[in-house]
């Protein structure tokens, strides 16, 4: 298999974060104040250079407004059926 940051399932997750970031009304800068982390950590994490682990992924989901499970329902739904 190849690397995550390769891999279409990837760029379906950040394609998601991105979505709903943009729906909470936030700017990278405030979303990665929100998060207590350099603006440049929001711009890693949708260019796809930066991975998240399980409890990162989880604190960017309440600064996003949706739960974790939410988010992986959906993101589930966006993968294609094979």
């Amino acid at each position: 298999m190849s690397k995550t940051i390769y891999r279409p399932e990837h760029a379906a997750l950040l394609s998601l974060l991105k979505k709903y970031r943009k729906a909470a009304g936030l700017t990278q800068v405030q979303c990665s104040k929100a998060l207590s982390r350099p603006q440049s950590f929001m711009s890693d994490v949708e260019s796809g250079t930066r991975r998240l682990d399980i409890v990162q992924l989880r604190d960017m989901c309440k600064v996003l407004g949706i739960g974790l499970s939410e988010l992986i329902i959906e993101f589930e739904k966006s993968l294609p059926k094979v």
